[in-house]
């Protein structure tokens, strides 16, 4: 008879999970020791538990496997949260086992006890308690299962010492606990309405999402057939953007002017895999039609004349059929015309400005776009580097793109890259880190060289937290509460013996990231960027305008006119220079 723990594994292992990321803990004791034991899955540690959700999501965004995670009792699987939180709303099947008090001691206001049921509720598709040896393995089944399913977090939370209790085999941990495939698709009714729309509308716009991922033909020859310009939401960049001469860029406060007006002057919106929250974007007189494989999600951005489930593969290739190609190209060649110049304007701020400091963040991203491998996989911090990622990572096909951009937190590039080149050794991976996501996590930089993960870490260092001052700027408010003191991250991280470059001048920029690229081992490369470079979304409204207004005077006010004065000479003279 083995330990129940030692049937968890064994039911992982067939399931083809390889990899448990974690912090070790007394609770967790009986599972960490069956993983030593088993030889099938690795335990990959981490020095803190957010970072272990973090990287088992990025672990199955690249596999499109089960990933899994792990959490003593208490304080342990709570750190787990936020991690979990970005998983499930970015639908990446993770595992996470949740170890817990002993089951006598439950109720009892016992050390470390929390009620791990309520807490993960929010996060997941599945959670629930292992009360009895003889439940855990229906219990894991059911997990894994409503993971792969539906594409989210499910939890398991154990008492420490049901992992060593002893039990026979179990059916339920026999089989293999894979995602079942099929087809889904609308009925013919709804399809041929559907056709009928798009037919007779001669200004036809697609909005791409994440739903796009492995419809990437379907969904350009769509468009060729409908003369449709393509937006993509940021989610959908990786799938859709390339090879595609039909893009118009993106849409949404990250986004271009181009993909706004390509939505804004349509007279049907085609939503595909996407729930592209920011209702302010959406078209107001547009007829809408949405394809998403969960009902629930039609409608709830913003109003449908028609909703569909499906998948985006099975949709198109149903409704394809029933289309008339089009001949006219007025919408199309307007709309194409537009993100060329809007291209055009973007890629010139992108540039070494002659050699002024601090170093433009634009040049920074285009410059690691350029030197990058062919398949490299950039993860990226929210706030200004998830903009300048948006707009200047170029992606093939093979590149892959993973960020917070439904959760939106910060601290996730550098753990998303842990799972990414865990999950793939021999796979460049390239942080982009904020320099206060950085040094939420910043203990993780150990990581690197414990687990001797070769992940390059580029540091758009503004001394601030940028973004936000951003919003306070457009909402009319004095910068405060901000500023951020930072060591030398080039020096930090030699000491830690992670190869440290810190860059102050463009001029060497370039050398400094084929340094690090080209370097054996981790490496951060410290840049120091212009903090008052804005990142301006494709429409100001009124609001936003006298937002800036008001944030001009107020700064004079107060007596920081300096701070005014950095804002325009780097965004308004460095333009009128060039």
């Amino acid at each position: 008879m083995a330990t129940i723990a030692d049937h968890v594994i064994s039911a992982l292992s067939i399931s083809g999970v390889r990899r448990v990321y974690g912090l070790p803990g007394d609770s967790l004791n009986g599972f960490t020791d069956a993983i030593r034991r088993s030889g099938a899955v690795s335990w990959e540690h981490v020095r803190h538990e957010e970072t272990a959700a973090f990287a088992a999501a990025a672990d199955a965004a690249l596999t499109g496997g089960l990933a899994v995670c792990a959490g003593s009792c208490g304080p342990g699987n709570l750190h787990l949260i936020n991690g979990l939180f970005d998983a499930h709303r970015s639908r990446m099947p993770v595992l996470a086992i949740a170890a817990h008090i002993p089951r006598s001691e439950i109720g009892s206001d016992y050390f470390q006890e929390t009620h791990p049921q309520d807490l993960f509720r929010e996060c997941s598709v599945y959670c629930e308690l292992v009360s009895t040896p003889e439940m855990a393995p229906r219990i894991l089944e059911m997990a894994m299962r409503a993971a792969v399913e539906e594409n989210g977090v499910a939890v398991v939370v154990v008492p420490g010492e049901i992992f060593n209790q002893r039990a026979d085999a179990s059916g339920w941990t026999a089989r293999p606990v894979v995602a079942t495939r099929s087809v889904v698709r609308p009925d013919d009714e709804s399809l041929l309405r559907a056709a009928a729309i798009l037919n007779a509308s001669p200004r036809v716009t697609i909005l791409a999402g994440a739903g796009v991922q492995d419809a990437h033909d379907a969904v350009v020859d769509l468009a060729a057939t409908l003369n449709a310009p393509v937006v993509h939401a940021l989610r959908g960049k990786e799938f859709i953007e390339y090879d595609n001469p039909y893009d118009v860029g993106m849409t949404g406060l990250l986004g271009f002017a181009s993909g706004y007006k390509a939505i804004k002057e349509a007279d049907v919106l085609l939503m595909l895999g996407t729930d592209f929250p920011y209702q302010q974007f959406y078209p107001e007189h547009a007829k809408v039609i949405q394809v998403d494989i969960r009902g629930r999600h039609l409608g709830r951005r913003t109003p449908v004349e028609l909703g569909l489930v499906g998948t985006v593969r099975d949709t198109v290739a149903a409704l394809a059929p029933h289309l008339k190609r089009r001949s006219d190209r007025e919408h199309l060649d307007r709309s194409l015309r537009h993100y060329r110049r809007t291209r055009k304007n973007l890629d010139e701020l992108a540039v070494n400005d002659r050699d002024r400091s601090p170093i433009r963040p634009e040049y920074v991203a285009a410059l690691a776009n350029r030197l990058a491998t062919d398949d490299a996989v950039f993860t990226v911090d929210v706030g200004s580097p998830v903009v300048w990622a948006a707009r200047y990572l170029t992606m093939n096909g093979r590149r892959r793109l993973i960020g917070s951009f439904n959760h939106g937190t910060m601290a996730c590039a550098l753990p998303h890259a842990i799972g990414a080149q865990t999950t793939f050794r021999d796979r460049q991976v390239v942080a982009l880190a904020g320099d206060g996501g950085l040094t939420m996590l910043f203990g993780e930089l150990v990581t690197l060289i414990q687990n001797r993960l070769p992940v390059k870490v580029i540091v758009f260092n503004n001394s601030s937290l940028n973004f936000v001052e951003l919003e306070m700027k457009a909402a009319g408010i004095v910068n405060f509460g901000t500023d951020l003191v930072n060591p030398d991250f080039a020096a930090v991280a030699t000491a830690m013996g992670v190869f440290g470059r810190r860059v102050e001048a463009a001029r060497d920029l370039e050398q400094a990231l084929t340094d690090a690229f080209a370097y054996d081992g981790p490496a951060v490369i410290d840049v120091v960027t212009a903090r008052q470079e804005l990142s301006i979304p494709p429409a100001i409204t009124v609001e936003q305008a006298k937002g800036f207004s008001l944030y001009a005077i107020r700064t004079i006010l107060a007596g920081r006119a300096d701070e005014l004065l950095d804002l325009v000479s780097t965004n308004v003279a460095r333009r009128i220079l060039d």
